[in-house]
């Protein structure tokens, strides 16, 4: 709990002075019966006169309308302190997610990550507004009317302490049975935050092959599952409120009849028994309260561990000590390089070793499996190497601030990732300050410049994920964002598999046309990389050939397959 202190650190005046004024309610609150007592005992039993009642009244009311105020000011102090926790914590866990590399993301999934990041932390948040609202008021309650129950009549009193007792202990017990519970409906709930983001994902894939039934019983099986779980939370929680009844008027009940012999031997005035029964009410509420706060506890408990769980999960990627490239070595040589990934260890990628000399076109080709886009993957570090080494200019990519490698690389991937904004807002993501014609530039190298016209322009709606746009334009897009920035190395993931071949051979001859960029292409057409300085043919995670189209197309027999196909394929 300590590490969430400083997300407080800027409303810590809140902090004190909520609970301080809901501390002076309560404190008031418990005035109450003893001014009630008093009012019984001497102005209607010893028939004072009636001003003394109308000024005991008096006195209440003005209690009360204190309290009231004070109640007010907590609960606005809670909401502010409550929000600006949750705004912190969540910033914070969404600044160290895009800390962490590929292999964690990985491992712990995006549903789980977006619930952790949305539901956990409203759980915590709710949390703190319950502690300045409501955890200081009830306990200080309860235990407030224990210990003024003793001063009126110690005998009487330690029956109110035996039930306090009694009702936390059944607290205590259903909220030990329920916290496993509660932190197996979260991963639940990831499960099913997971499959309706597929499913919204891939709705047109889903209606496509008309498996909406299949995937509709894949949800209510999840959901099923979660219900299940919930229902054990629920059978166990059911006895909280009952048990905590029946201790509370149990004890009721023997402080009635320890009273009834206390007051016929005068030991024990009207008023008093009515201060008593106004104080075990005080504490059944308290205790109501308190009850009802375990579940969110409980659930708030186990959120917060699911979000420090993230927070303790470090990068596998550190930066280097920022070394500086050498341009004059080249541009990417990798030697005896193995991966795997996390939770396999069976290798990806199995002893691979090639250099891609400066301002060269590389081209990588392979079947579906055999490791392409793993390969590239390592080169701006966006995984690390298992065994060997990774050298881009010369240096071992771990020598390199991340921020500065990256920096070398335009980076297509497979997947045309659009964000919502423009067209002008994503090609910024390639370079922040890029001009009007710097723009326009990287727009005609994509041959994207004439699609955009037609939408108005650069400053036109990019919708979620790029949905206003066909797949060939979307990848264009993507193009014209990598190449905008004029990066040392390029490198083409499959991003031109949804263009004709028409428009794939110019845009390869633009992109060609850039002076000293060093282009790497992972492909599935042979004709995209035909014309490569170098092409290296990967099979199984390893290199099955490599040299230019002809040497490859004599002697190394997977190329000479791959492309026969692709031909026959398309006579």
């Amino acid at each position: 709990m300590k590490r969430y202190f400083p997300y407080l650190k800027e409303y810590k005046w809140q902090c004190i002075l909520g609970p301080l004024s809901k501390w002076i309610e309560a404190a008031l609150e418990l005035l109450v019966p003893l001014v009630m007592a008093n009012i019984i005992d001497v102005g209607v039993a010893e028939r004072a006169s009636i001003g003394y009642v109308l000024a005991g009244g008096g006195v209440m009311l003005a209690m009360g309308a204190v309290g009231f105020v004070c109640a007010l000011f907590c609960q606005r102090s809670a909401s502010i302190v409550s929000q600006g926790f949750g705004t912190n914590v969540r910033n914070a866990l969404f600044r160290h997610i895009n800390t962490l590399s590929y292999r964690e993301l990985d491992k712990l999934g995006a549903s789980s990550l977006v619930t952790r990041t949305v539901n956990d932390v409203n759980q915590m948040q709710s949390a703190v507004a319950m502690i300045i609202r409501l955890v200081v008021r009830a306990p200080f309650i309860a235990v407030g009317s224990v210990v003024l129950c003793l001063v009126i009549d110690w005998q009487i009193g330690l029956l109110v302490a035996a039930a306090s007792v009694g009702v936390g202990v059944v607290l205590w017990l259903i909220m030990h049975k329920t916290v496993p519970y509660y932190a197996k409906n979260q991963q639940k709930l990831d499960r099913l935050t997971q499959i309706a983001g597929e499913n919204l994902e891939g709705a047109r894939v889903v209606r496509a092959f008309s498996t909406r039934e299949k995937e509709r019983a894949r949800f209510d099986g999840a959901a099923q599952d979660m219900l299940d779980n919930s229902l054990k939370i629920g059978k166990i929680s059911a006895f909280l409120n009952p048990l905590t009844y029946a201790i509370v008027n149990f004890g009721v009940a023997l402080i009635l009849l320890w009273s009834g012999f206390k007051v016929n031997a005068g030991a024990l005035t009207g008023g008093e028994i009515v201060a008593l029964i106004n104080y075990m009410a005080q504490i059944l509420n308290a205790m109501i309260v308190i009850s009802n706060l375990v579940s969110l506890f409980t659930k708030a408990h186990a959120s917060m561990n699911r979000v420090s769980e993230v927070f303790d999960t470090r990068s596998s990627i550190a930066d280097g000590a920022g070394a500086q490239c050498d341009l004059s070595a080249p541009a990417v040589r990798l030697e005896n390089v193995s991966f795997s990934y996390a939770g396999t260890k069976q290798y990806s990628l199995e002893n691979i070793s090639l250099t891609v000399p400066r301002g060269a076109t590389v081209g990588i080709i392979g079947g579906t499996g055999s490791g392409k886009s793993t390969l590239v993957n390592l080169l701006p570090r966006l995984y690390d190497a298992s065994e060997g080494k990774v050298e881009i200019f010369g240096r071992d990519v771990r020598d390199y601030a991340v921020r500065d490698l990256r920096f070398l690389f335009g980076m297509v991937p497979q997947n045309a990732a659009l964000f919502s904004g423009t067209v002008r807002s994503n090609l910024l993501w390639g370079k922040a300050d890029a001009t009007d014609e710097e723009i326009a530039a990287a727009l005609r190298v994509a041959c994207a410049d004439g699609f955009v016209a037609e939408k108005g322009g650069p400053d036109q709606p990019v919708a979620e994920s790029g949905r206003n746009f066909s797949g060939g334009q979307r990848q264009r897009l993507t193009i014209a964002r990598a190449v905008i920035g004029r990066p040392a190395i390029l490198i083409l993931d499959d991003s031109c598999s949804a263009l004709d071949f028409a428009t794939d051979a110019k845009v390869r001859a633009n992109i060609a046309s850039l002076e000293g960029v060093t282009t790497i292409i992972v492909s599935q057409r042979a004709s995209s990389i035909r014309g490569a300085d170098a092409i290296f043919v990967l099979e199984d995670g390893r290199v099955a050939g490599a040299g230019r189209h002809e040497e490859l197309y004599r002697t190394c027999g997977l190329y000479r397959e791959i492309c026969d196909s692709q031909e026959r394929a398309a006579q």
